[in-house]
């Protein structure tokens, strides 16, 4: 009589060098050519979106799907879609922001975050998130630093700008979510962008080119002030493709084969815990622009609290949830 069958032995891991080469040889998603940008010949991603508008329209597929959730609100791809074409006609035709221009955005994380990001880039201006917690004197040095234009915020960071603003050269401010009254000049995002976000309007028609600034992040300011770091939509929509390369390549060293290689498929619907702040690359490069891309919902914290945020994983159903070693041990 035969004993119980014995379990296959698990595939031999694949070299990681071995799992690049095979990721990025011609004809791979993931293949490499070399490119002159900027007078340097640098490796770059064949196949990636070009720029960050050829990440953003595709994601229009997803329709009715819950892209952001926040508190008792839900915002389907398909509203954020217009919100950011409203917002992105504002600043076109309403305030003349033209490519280059630099629009800040200063508020916590709320569904009109990136819809603010997403409007500045794809009309080819400069989007500068600006760190949530900074002072008043520390929000100033920002806008005055990057030369921004106009300016989006919360009531929370419009009160700390508050006296500084007459100092400011900024053509509009746009407050949003604000419950009292507001200073002169500055318009509320309910009677600016938020009517016209009912309406089915394309994005305004701006060529964008893959060295086209797109945003500048500003540092921690360890050693001195802090300073903006100057992206470009190559760099973001490159990083977005290098995250997708990352997660690619840890499947097929574990002896699973990476759906990409089979070609583009249907993304199945997926909900995130957005526990780090959307000003931080982290926050947009890694999570933002990826869970645009892929079809994901974020599910937004008023402020970090562990046991929210176990109630939210269960109600929303959440996979994905990452932030600081802290904040991991909490949930713990």
């Amino acid at each position: 009589m035969s004993g119980p069958a014995t379990p296959a032995a698990p595939a031999p891991p694949i070299p990681i060098a071995e799992a690049t080469r095979i990721l990025t040889a011609p004809g791979a998603p993931f293949e490499m050519v070399e490119q002159v940008i900027r007078g340097q010949r640098l490796r770059v991603w064949k196949h990636a979106p070009a720029t960050l508008r050829d990440v953003f329209v595709p994601t229009r597929v997803f329709g009715a799907r819950d892209f952001i959730v926040y508190e008792d609100e839900r915002i389907s791809f398909a509203a954020h879609h217009r919100a950011v074409a409203a917002a992105a006609r504002l600043l076109t035709d309403q305030l003349g922001v033209a490519k280059g221009d630099r629009v800040a955005i200063a508020m916590r994380n709320l569904p009109e975050w990136p819809v603010a990001f997403w409007a500045t880039v794809l009309v080819g201006a400069i989007a500068v998130p600006l760190n949530g917690w900074w002072t008043g004197p520390e929000l100033e040095y920002g806008l005055a630093d990057s030369g921004a234009s106009v300016l989006f915020c919360d009531e929370e960071r419009l009160a700390r700008l508050a006296p500084h603003l007459p100092a400011l050269k900024l053509k509009a401010v746009i407050v949003v979510r604000a419950n009292g009254a507001v200073p002169p000049g500055v318009a509320r995002w309910e009677d600016v962008v938020a009517p016209a976000a009912d309406e089915d309007a394309p994005l305004p028609d701006v060529p964008l080119d893959p060295e086209d600034d797109a945003t500048i992040f500003y540092t921690s300011g360890t050693t001195g002030k802090p300073k903006g770091a100057l992206g470009t939509h190559r760099n973001m929509a490159g990083n977005f493709y290098s995250r997708l390369f990352a997660g690619a390549r840890a499947e097929l060293r574990s002896g699973i084969r990476p759906a990409i290689l089979d070609g583009p498929a249907p993304t199945p619907p997926s909900a995130l815990l957005m526990s780090v702040p959307f000003f931080h690359a982290t926050g947009c490069h890694s999570v933002l622009l990826s869970s645009t891309a892929a079809g994901r919902t974020m599910v937004l914290m008023h402020r970090w609290n562990a046991e929210r945020a176990l109630e939210l994983i269960e109600r929303e159903r959440i996979v994905t949830f990452g932030g600081v070693p802290a904040m991991v041990w909490q949930v713990l």
